[in-house]
């Protein structure tokens, strides 16, 4: 009989190529991995990793095996769920990740809503991007969490997560109240001397940025790195600087900035989940609050409509799909 943990192990060895990150995740040493890996040779009755440079690489043999883990995963995962469903008691604690973006909007009304109707569920909110969050929900340290993928991008659904689409967040071009007519007549173009305000690299709005301002003939002058883009907007209303964010982050705008949406350059805002985890009573409610949650958000932009293009998108507004 296969060892799933060890089958775990194999996966996790396929996507990152090196034991040392393999026995960060699983909390061991890169001894230990080799020796589990050993092992599951033996189980297997076949080689499965060669050491390749500083790294391993997996045979044919390994390769099949670890595609199958995400399936067998997603088996026991269902086999889970389909016991806690006997028990109508839905109690215990749930380990939600969350983009910080969506923090205000997403993350604190499920938290209200949750204790409101399953008041024995006790949510623990962690803030984590995407990137992190997905290695962490499937280590199970999470057991869902809030994500985003933008459109132009091209990203898929995380191997061995499912998604539930919660709503589409138009990216937003946030400018100097002064600013407002030139853009709107000229396009993104007219900007192309000013000071920018991004998220520090790596960062995928980052990315969104560079493509719409190369897509307008320039390269933008990032001179202020900001984590917080809601906070940066502070910086906008000074005059001397503008940014791309999410809409979600414009709820507040300082005055002096004019807020113009970039068509075709959004993202979505959704909730992962470990595939087959979607069937565990307590997370099947809290994604159903999730949709409740994603529907009003998606309803209250018209509510907080910002400055936007009358008809077509002006010049240097292009939609063409971003390269990678």
């Amino acid at each position: 009989m296969i060892d799933v943990k060890r089958m775990v192990m194999l996966r996790d060895l396929a996507e990152h190529g090196k034991v040392s990150v393999v026995a960060e995740l699983h909390g061991v040493t890169p001894s230990a991995v080799s020796q589990q890996m050993r092992a599951l040779e033996r189980e297997a009755g076949a080689s499965l990793v060669l050491r390749h440079g500083r790294g391993v690489r997996l045979t044919v043999a390994g390769s099949a095996l670890a595609a199958q883990c995400e399936e067998v995963l997603a088996a026991l995962e269902r086999a889970e769920g389909a016991v806690r469903a006997l028990d109508d008691d839905l109690t215990g604690e749930l380990r939600i990740g969350c983009a910080p973006s969506a923090l205000r909007s997403v993350a604190a009304p499920l938290v209200a809503a949750l204790a409101e109707h399953h008041p024995r569920i006790r949510p623990r909110i962690v803030q984590s991007d995407p990137e992190f969050a997905v290695p962490l929900l499937k280590q199970h340290a999470l057991d869902l969490t809030v994500s985003y993928r933008y459109h132009l991008l091209g990203a898929e659904v995380p191997a061995g997560t499912t998604a539930c689409a919660l709503f589409d967040d138009p990216l937003m071009l946030a400018v100097p109240d002064q600013l407002l007519d030139a853009v709107r007549k000229d396009g993104l173009g007219v900007l192309r001397e000013l000071a920018w305000i991004s998220v520090p690299p790596p960062s995928t709005c980052r990315d969104i940025l560079l493509h719409a301002c190369r897509n307008a003939g320039f390269t933008p002058k990032i001179e202020h790195d900001c984590e917080d883009l809601r906070s940066a907007l502070a910086i906008v209303a000074t005059g001397l600087a503008v940014t791309i964010l999410p809409r979600l982050l414009c709820d507040e705008p300082p005055a002096g900035t004019a807020l113009l949406p970039l068509p075709g350059k959004g993202r979505t805002v959704e909730a992962l989940v470990r595939a087959g985890a979607e069937q565990q009573p307590a997370i099947a409610a809290a994604l159903e609050l999730l949709r409740e949650i994603g529907a009003k958000a998606a309803a209250g932009f018209p509510e907080q409509a910002a400055v936007g293009f009358a008809e077509e998108p002006p010049a240097g507004f292009a939609q063409e799909p971003l390269s990678r």
